[in-house]
């Protein structure tokens, strides 16, 4: 099992990424926002991390949970390739809260999404 979370698995393509938001499919689960799409030329998944500035006003909460979000992540991640594991996604996940969650509230969060994830058809 690969527990790294490598340059290649972290969405930074702009064409990837606006594509992303005009043509995902998308739903809440608080605190996140997530937006998912089946990407045809990647080798793996590719996941965008995103904590607003307007949401968490100082540079280190927002790095802060970004870190949590990553490393929630990065040991859940095997969880997509459970039940397709040819099957490659972009996802974001938009943190929306105000307030700072404990990595114990991220992860069970995390857990959520990418199971929904796997088990979801996309367009």
């Amino acid at each position: 099992m690969n527990y790294k979370l490598s340059k290649n698995e972290r969405l930074h393509s702009k064409k990837s990424i606006k594509e992303l938001f005009d043509k995902g499919s998308s739903f809440f689960l608080y605190p996140f926002k997530v937006l998912f799409l089946e990407a045809g030329d990647s080798e793996t998944n590719q996941v965008l991390f995103s904590v607003s500035k307007r949401k968490i006003r100082k540079a280190v909460h927002r790095n802060h949970v970004k870190r949590r979000m990553k490393e929630a992540y990065r040991l859940n991640k095997h969880l997509l390739d459970a039940v397709e594991p040819d099957k490659k996604r972009n996802i974001a996940l938009i943190y929306v809260s105000h307030e700072l969650q404990s990595f114990q509230d991220i992860q069970p969060k995390i857990i959520k999404i990418l199971t929904k994830i796997a088990h979801t058809e996309t367009p």
